[in-house]
């Protein structure tokens, strides 16, 4: 069963390093253990993404793929 994430964040259409700057404000509102599902279709978003996770402790959910669309779950732990 797929949980739900606590916020989505549509980021489709736009492109660095706006869907890194937007996900980066998202996840400094959530709460620790609330989950931010971020929807990007720019190429560099994936990998800007994994980066931005690492970089700030966060934990990776998933990531999924349909099409040129990605889908990235991130899970606030700190």
């Amino acid at each position: 069963m797929k949980e739900k994430a606590d916020r989505t964040l549509d980021c489709l259409g736009l492109y660095c390093p706006e869907p890194v700057f937007k996900a980066r404000m998202e996840l400094d509102d959530l709460k620790v253990g609330e989950t931010l599902e971020v929807l990007a279709d720019d190429p560099a978003a994936e990998s800007d993404i994994r980066s931005l996770v690492k970089n700030l402790g966060q934990e990776l959910v998933s990531v999924s793929k349909k099409g040129n669309e990605v889908k990235i779950v991130i899970r606030k732990v700190k």
